[in-house]
């Protein structure tokens, strides 16, 4: 009877422990959605709070730094943005990819971008704080109506 109480014990202790050090998703989702928002807000200095200095972004047009992100920011008009469909995965406590769909009403540089995208990034746990390292996107192409 002694073992079986001391195995409980150990179990449960052992359970506790990997849910407290568990990463959490829904912050992850959270924290996508707020750099979103940010950049919908063209909120710049909320926006580097929850991007590395060193983001890194892959679009169709090119690779660009987070001053680059910066730039395509400020000659955006985001009108809406909706984000579902997410998945994250952790790669280590540290490191956390998610993706999902995100559907946009939005021009940049007077170019209407709008449509669905699957998108993708890439978090890392730095100094306490979850910090996106890399995103990507890529547009969705519209459905093609068979020849009639």
């Amino acid at each position: 009877m002694k073992k079986l109480i001391t195995y409980t014990v150990t179990a449960l202790l052992a359970t506790i422990a990997v849910s407290f050090a568990a990463p959490d998703k829904e912050a992850i989702i959270s924290k996508e959605k707020a750099a979103w928002q940010a950049f919908k807000d063209k909120k710049a200095d909320e926006f580097k709070k929850l991007v590395s200095a060193d983001l890194v972004t892959v679009y169709a047009e090119g690779m660009h730094s987070m001053q680059e992100e910066l730039d395509i920011m400020a000659k955006t008009d985001m009108k809406s943005f909706d984000l579902s469909g997410f998945n994250v995965t952790f790669a280590g406590a540290d490191t956390a990819m998610i993706t999902y769909k995100a559907t946009l009403q939005s021009t940049t540089g007077g170019k209407d971008n709008s449509g669905t995208y699957n998108a993708g990034s890439v978090w890392h746990m730095a100094n306490g704080q979850w910090m996106a390292i890399f995103h990507t996107d890529s547009k969705v192409p519209a459905p093609t109506s068979p020849a009639g």
